[in-house]
């Protein structure tokens, strides 16, 4: 997926978390669960960016550590039917 960068935040992952956007716009992370391990489920947020959404695009957070935009993908054009003879 490619898209444009709407915030460089230059974000460093921890192992183990998992990084979002959440309502408010801001880049947050919270510790994934495991196989029978109990978590917190606390959110921390790392960056301050105040993203207002747009309808029909995808946000998240790029190798790079920046969050990206990117439109959706919606309706898949059907396949050729092949006809028996």
């Amino acid at each position: 997926m490619a898209g444009k960068v709407v915030c460089k935040c230059g974000i460093k992952r921890k192992s183990g978390y998992l990084y979002f956007l959440d309502k408010k716009g801001n880049v947050a992370c919270v510790q994934m669960a495991r196989a029978g391990k109990k978590t917190s489920k606390k959110q921390e947020v790392v960056h301050k960016a105040g993203i207002t959404r747009k309808v029909g695009f995808l946000y998240y957070i790029d190798k790079k550590g920046n969050v990206v935009e990117t439109k959706m993908q919606r309706g898949r054009k059907k396949k050729k039917s092949k006809k028996k003879k």
